[in-house]
């Protein structure tokens, strides 16, 4: 090969370089900007000599972590905001799909509904768990009840729009066939509304578990809400960093299991497929 030729190769070959460096999986790309911030977070609170009571550095806090995940008291409230979350979670589903589904089907009843659904959403919920705590008790209920209240409306919101955008030409074939309203909303409106309703139930997850950890928070005993508050109280700022860290990884399991859900329940759908390049 002469010097002409490889001088022509070579700006191709550096843009493959080039193109395989950017070609990185998402996920490593994700790890390596953590470690990049929790570096510098590392070497800012060394360098500063920020006291540890008002920021300790990442090692502090993963070593508080390490240490916790080895004793079942951790466990033990990681159970109870699991259960709290879950039960709320799933009430919000079954309510949210059943009255979202009728209010799609109703325009004028969603018209009605809509101003207090809405006025049940702008109330503050920091100021409604003390009524539950007062209503239900500092056990399971209040807390349960606030994760289904959070989870409710992204749920109901996402099924009215999923069940209100099927084409009109849908809706004639099916009308052409004679099928019955059950028919319809089964083999033609759910499935058209299930990644909406999937889209829902990803924020919805997530103020699930936001809602039993503020309910743990205001009035409870047990929960990662109300271990937070025992580290806090005893000035334990590395292992309240810990159980922060610790909420966070049990919020982002839940919501990779709704994304699992989305990719089994709706693999037709766009949003269940990876993105082509």
């Amino acid at each position: 090969m002469n010097t002409d030729v490889k001088k022509e190769l070579h700006p191709t070959m550096a843009a493959r370089r080039v193109y395989r460096l950017s070609d990185l999986p998402v996920w490593l790309c994700s790890l390596a900007l953590l470690a990049l911030v929790l570096g510098l977070w590392e070497i800012l609170v060394r360098a500063l000599d920020i006291s540890p009571f008002i920021l300790p550095p990442p090692s502090a806090i993963l070593r508080e972590w390490v240490v916790s995940l080895a004793t079942p008291v951790l466990w033990d409230h990681t159970l109870v905001t699991v259960l709290e979350t879950l039960l709320g979670f799933v009430i919000a589903l079954v309510t949210g799909v059943a009255t979202g589904a009728l209010l799609g089907k109703n325009p004028r009843l969603e018209k009605i509904l809509n101003p207090f659904i809405v006025t049940t959403q702008v109330v503050p919920k920091v100021a409604i768990v003390p009524l539950f705590v007062l209503w239900f008790g500092f056990g399971l209920t209040s807390k349960v009840l606030v994760a289904a209240m959070l989870a409710y409306f992204p749920i109901l919101t996402n099924t009215i729009l999923g069940v209100k955008s099927v084409s009109h030409g849908h809706r004639d074939v099916m009308i052409t066939l004679n099928a019955s309203r059950w028919q319809t909303f089964r083999n033609l409106e759910l499935p058209n509304a299930m990644p909406y309703i999937i889209t829902g139930m990803e924020v919805g997850i997530v103020l699930a578990i936001i809602g039993a950890v503020v309910g743990e928070y205001l009035g409870g005993t047990q929960g990662l809400g109300a271990m937070a508050v025992k580290e806090m109280n005893s000035y334990n700022t590395a292992r309240l960093f810990a159980v922060i860290i610790h909420m966070s990884i049990v919020g982002f399991v839940f919501y990779a299991a709704v994304g699992v859900c989305r990719r089994i329940a709706t693999p037709w759908h766009e949003s269940a497929s990876p993105p082509r390049s």
